[in-house]
């Protein structure tokens, strides 16, 4: 089997363009996918490379092509990956449409897709839309508002870009007041307000198919507060035990409600006293898959080749991944 992996920040989707603080998460996850896929047997590997960005000290395998591209040959190195693929596993943001529009162009050339269906993620890409769609199901979300003046509670406020990835742009008010004066002042169209919840930033790693989902693990991820603005600095992977199978439960709603999820798929969320709150569903691989084959004792893309089959994998391991950025 062929495979064009497509990781879009790292190769090419910024060609022309400076890259962005975040590509060394784009990295991780690059990397990781190519490193799984190679290992396994039958594979090919085709993959795209932004070619200001130096190869990993990697060693010549015969199952891996890379090829180098740049602003001017992105168009034809795309088509031509794409062509020449019998599948494959494209890692985007979901802002601007992104991801939904390059899955749907997947299909739409008759291969095989290894992510998320263009319905799901043409919800899940808008946390607003997200958070509508999950409440309705009964599960418990952050409040979400298109403007700080629907809120009522006074107290701290999030904003962020209802399409943005992680903690992207994530800024924070000590009170709703001081989240109004800003949205009057500011162009705050396209931003999302929510109130603080307080408690412990974690994120779940998914195997998701036909509406099943297999919880791989429980991550903790390292958010910090810098000058009223938000950084995302790493993720421990595996670090908790669903002991009491909380957090696969809450997979298990997320996936039955979005029956469009496939493959590797994460959710974060805030564990408040009165259980978890989901933040949003990321309909594509994560910072934390670069960690689960050693967290597991398992290769996480070989998993997502078997679907819908799902083995169970075994945590072992907890695995700090540290990606220092401005969100």
């Amino acid at each position: 089997m062929k495979i064009f992996v497509y990781e879009f920040v790292t190769g090419g989707g910024f060609a022309g363009q400076p890259l962005p603080s975040f590509w060394m998460e784009g990295e991780l996850i690059w990397q990781a996918l190519v490193n799984d896929l190679i290992s396994l047997e039958g594979v090919e590997v085709m993959t795209l490379r932004d070619d200001r960005l130096a190869l990993p000290d990697w060693p010549d395998l015969p199952n891996l092509v890379v090829t180098a591209t740049n602003a001017e040959r992105f168009a034809s190195d795309f088509r031509h990956c794409l062509a020449m693929a019998d599948a494959v596993w494209p890692v985007a943001p979901e802002e601007a449409g992104i991801l939904e529009c390059l899955n749907r162009d997947i299909l739409c050339a008759g291969k095989r897709l290894l992510g998320c269906l263009p319905t799901a993620i043409g919800i899940t890409a808008s946390k607003a839309s997200t958070a509508r769609h999950l409440a309705a199901a009964g599960i418990n979300v952050v409040p979400t508002y298109s403007a700080p003046f629907l809120m009522i509670a006074e107290g701290a406020v999030v904003a962020k870009p209802d399409d943005g990835a992680g903690c992207q742009e994530t800024l924070f008010f000590t009170h709703l007041d001081e989240a109004k004066s800003w949205a009057m002042q500011q162009e705050s169209k396209g931003f999302i307000f929510q109130p603080y919840v307080g408690g412990e930033a974690l994120s779940l790693s998914l195997l998701c198919c036909e509406g099943r989902a297999q919880l791989l693990t429980v991550n903790r991820q390292h958010i910090d507060l810098q000058d009223d603005q938000f950084r995302f600095d790493g993720v421990t992977v595996n670090a908790l035990a669903d002991e009491n199978g909380v957090y696969a439960s809450l997979a298990a709603q997320v996936t039955a409600s979005l029956p469009g999820l496939w493959g590797y798929v994460g959710i974060d969320l805030i564990e408040t006293p009165s259980g978890p709150c989901v933040l949003e569903v990321n309909p594509r691989p994560t910072v934390s898959y670069a960690g689960l084959r050693v967290a597991l004792d398992c290769n996480p893309a070989e998993r997502v080749l078997l679907l819908p089959e799902m083995r169970p994998c075994r945590g072992i391991h907890a695995v700090q991944l540290e990606t220092t950025h401005a969100c």
